[in-house]
């Protein structure tokens, strides 16, 4: 429970931040990516943006202020030395960061300030008690975000293009290996979860990108969708590449996942695998503006469960379609809108993915994912890497 009238619970129905709004935001652009939106300024420390009267504004130590007038996209930038001096001026021997952002925020003459829901607490305890009203915003702070521009596009798809060229130079590890006694062997060595990942990871930061968290999984490994993956890459069984890193150059992510197999497909895994491209392109079929996310959802899980893969808890685990189909993408990799069980109208320029799954550990897992540009009468499909389940 909060204390203190000028500190305000938000509900989802506060109005959209946009140029005529006042905004407060204090965090590192290096892993907030809201803040980046706002000032297309990277720094790893902390620093203050301000929105307010129609102009934005930064706060930057002595450090960064050249740096930041010069790489900003924002209407000022001042130093944070000459607001110091003015809280020193005013009595405070030793100001903090919340005295001298009091100063500043006085000189705005402004009564509300917008900010995200992560904005510091400790920030906004200190900035209440001094007399300032903070409103806070749940996520979609910026609802602009996700409607991406012609340039944000062309950014996520110049990082899917190192994805698909990462991928392909990897499988041809698989290509070339040798199958003996189940394993994937190439020069005399097993492959491993981790060697591919590692060599995936590595063509990707050759191409500027920097990937965490990608997952090379096969067999039982697979049928939990986060699991990494770990150990020998087995043959004749499935192996899962989700792929989706962040462009050094944009900051934008791409998203691509790949199931594929080295030797023979068993015939229940090959059957599995084409009911989920099956749904897939059903999905990709689906997304246009104005269409619900849960119905495309709704129809791939149907399309399932027409072919006889049914969803739920088997002997201790789930099983079968156990996740969203889509999540959109851009400066985060996880970011509104949701393709899932819940109500979401897409919008024309929203970036998304579609990535139905079906998971059994008597038969593998598989997991397709394209990304595709949501447009007035259907969808662009950023992804041009080729779906196929056995390697040649």
């Amino acid at each position: 429970m909060q204390s203190g009238s000028n500190l305000k619970n938000t509900s989802p129905l506060i109005p959209a931040v946009d140029a005529t709004s006042n905004v407060l935001m204090i965090a590192s652009s290096e892993t907030d990516a809201n803040i980046y939106y706002a000032s297309h300024f990277l720094a790893p420390d902390p620093f203050i943006y301000l929105q307010a009267h129609g102009r934005s504004t930064l706060l930057m130590s002595d450090l960064e202020v050249d740096r930041a007038r010069a790489q900003s996209k924002v209407d000022d930038v001042l130093p944070y030395s000459e607001y110091e001096s003015r809280a020193k001026a005013s009595g405070v021997t030793a100001p903090g960061l919340c005295d001298v952002l009091h100063i500043f925020l006085e000189e705005k003459k402004v009564g509300e300030w917008i900010v995200p829901a992560n904005f510091p607490l400790r920030y906004g305890d200190t900035l209440r008690k001094l007399g300032h009203t903070l409103i806070t915003k749940i996520e979609p702070f910026f609802e602009q975000r996700s409607i991406k521009t012609d340039a944000e596009v062309q950014s996520i798809r110049e990082a899917q293009v190192s994805v698909e060229e990462a991928l392909d130079s990897t499988l041809d590890l698989l290509r070339h290996a040798e199958i003996k006694d189940g394993f994937l062997i190439l020069e005399g060595e097993k492959l491993t979860s981790e060697s591919v990942r590692r060599h995936l990871d590595i063509a990707l930061m050759e191409k500027e990108c920097i990937a965490q968290h990608t997952i090379v999984s096969c067999g039982i490994d697979a049928c939990d969708p986060h699991n990494e993956g770990s150990g020998p890459l087995r043959a004749h069984q499935s192996i899962i590449f989700d792929i989706f890193p962040r462009s050094n150059r944009s900051r934008y992510h791409s998203d691509m996942t790949r199931t594929v197999l080295k030797g023979k497909a068993p015939d229940k895994l090959k059957r599995l695998y084409d009911t989920v491209l099956e749904g897939q392109l059903l999905g990709i079929e689906g997304v246009r503006a104005d269409k619900n996310g849960r119905e495309i959802h709704q129809e791939i899980v149907a399309c399932f469960e027409k072919k006889g893969y049914q969803t739920g808890l088997i002997d201790g685990r789930m099983q079968g379609f156990f996740h969203g189909t889509g999540h959109g993408i851009g400066l985060d990799i996880h970011e509104p809108p949701r393709i899932s069980k819940t109500d979401h109208i897409l919008q024309a320029g929203e970036v998304v993915t579609v990535e139905p799954g079906l998971y059994y550990p008597d038969i593998g897992a598989v997991r397709i994912e394209d990304m595709v540009l949501v447009e007035k009468e259907g969808c662009r499909n950023l992804t041009t890497y080729p779906k196929f389940l056995e390697l040649e």
